[in-house]
């Protein structure tokens, strides 16, 4: 006697065969209503089906098994690490018996576990619940919602802002719904995965230029001049190399082409620029970008959440089309507490350019008290393997002359220096 329950945790390709059998049933007249949980197929088709599935399964299996086989080959497969406290500078590590100084964490304020913030998001919890199990349209906007777009768009000088479960949603749900197959979208060669993604999902003509060069980009904007509608989009810092896009030439170039631009904020919004306003505010350029996406998740609190803001037509655009928004669950409330509450550029790579010594650079680190990761590809582009240091404002001058030493110390033992 089989129970249907039972076959819905089975393999996919195993259900339909069974389904197909019950259909039989059904058309023979032998399904009636009280077999509903209690089906009875033959040992000939049940043994049918379970050798169709674990024939296709044998056949998935063995090229999932090359695939990982050759990550591992490469030198690029990524371990996770268990982390066994709060974020901090100082952190707890699963296997190692004292805490070790943490240089790889997008915790640039030290907001992560600031006790404010902590206190936020409990009475958050207390007040509004753990979550709204709704997409925001339906019924999950709440006061604190409202109150956390207000600032954000105060914040950068914008009209409106729209909220997200991440800046990866915000980026995934931007480009579609502005840009038609009448368009063209210009984006630096090493932008985001995120706003790479998000292009993608666009119907718009794709236009690559290299890495910060206003020439090509130029060249880009002349043959796309019979475009309808043109968007440059770049990060505004770069979040494996550290650099900073020039935003003043794009914005000219922008400006002379009648093109819009779109700057991603996520490694900038909160510490960059004289009062943390980001790349914008850097080059003394407030009001001249048209969109800007970035995240909570990062400088502001550190636990999850992202947005865009610009002009109020965008947003109110974004709130009626844009998918992850539409069919995503709202941000909890614990959450946009925190982030409403979190209201020289940290990142310096290392360059290694090999996977497998960029690994095994992280790891002597480890070995020496020092919490970084290596970056190979697909994170980083093929050949530019690195140790990526994030100085946060948790760490003292004293961790930093610990780091810098243990960089030395492991780059002498392993012949990079």
């Amino acid at each position: 006697m089989v129970n249907f329950c039972y076959v819905y945790d089975c393999c996919l390709k195993f259900r339909l065969q069974l389904l197909r059998y019950l259909l039989v049933e059904i058309k023979n007249g032998i399904f009636t209503s009280d077999k509903l949980f209690r089906l009875t197929p033959s040992v000939s088709v049940w043994n049918s089906c379970y050798r169709s599935c674990n024939s296709s399964w044998a056949a998935t299996k063995a090229i999932l098994d090359q695939e990982l086989k050759s990550i591992k080959n490469a030198g690029t497969w990524k371990e996770e690490r268990i982390i066994t406290s709060r974020q901090d500078a100082l952190i707890s590590v699963e296997g190692k018996t004292e805490k070790v100084l943490n240089f790889c964490a997008n915790n640039y304020l030290g907001l992560s576990s600031h006790p404010a913030v902590v206190e936020a998001g409990k009475k958050a919890l207390d007040k509004y619940g753990a979550g709204l199990s709704s997409v925001r349209f339906i019924c999950g906007t709440q006061d604190l919602h409202k109150e956390l777009e207000r600032k954000v768009a105060k914040f950068h000088g914008r009209e409106e802002a729209i909220l997200y479960a991440s800046c990866f949603d915000a980026n995934a749900g931007l480009f579609e719904v502005l840009l038609t197959p009448e368009d063209a979208v210009i984006s630096d060669e090493l932008n985001h995965a995120s706003i790479i993604d998000g292009i993608r999902l666009c119907k718009a003509q794709k236009i690559r230029y290299q890495h910060r060069n206003m020439k090509e980009l130029e060249e880009k904007l002349e043959e796309s001049q019979g475009a309808r509608l043109r968007l440059i989009a770049t990060d505004g810092v770069f979040s494996m190399d550290g650099n900073v896009t020039p935003l003043r030439n794009i914005c000219d170039l922008a400006e002379k082409y009648k093109a819009m631009v779109f700057v991603d904020e996520c490694h900038a919004t909160g510490f960059f620029g004289r009062t943390g306003r980001g790349t914008e505010e850097y080059f003394n350029l407030t009001g001249r970008v048209d969109i800007i996406n970035s995240t909570l998740g990062k400088a502001l609190g550190g636990a999850a959440g992202g947005y865009t803001t610009g002009k109020k037509e965008v947003i109110e655009l974004l709130r009626q089309r844009s998918r992850p928004y539409l069919f995503s669950n709202t941000l909890p409330p614990p959450v946009v507490a925190c982030a409403s509450k979190g209201d020289d550029h940290p990142i310096c790579p290392v360059m290694l350019g090999d996977a497998r010594l960029a690994s095994v650079f992280a790891e002597e680190m480890l070995e020496r008290g020092i919490y970084v990761i290596g970056f190979s590809f697909p994170v980083v582009p093929k050949g530019k393997a690195r140790i990526r240091v994030q100085i946060s404002a948790a760490h003292s001058e004293q961790d930093i002359d610990k780091t810098v030493d243990a960089f030395l110390d492991v780059g002498k033992k392993l012949k990079v220096i």
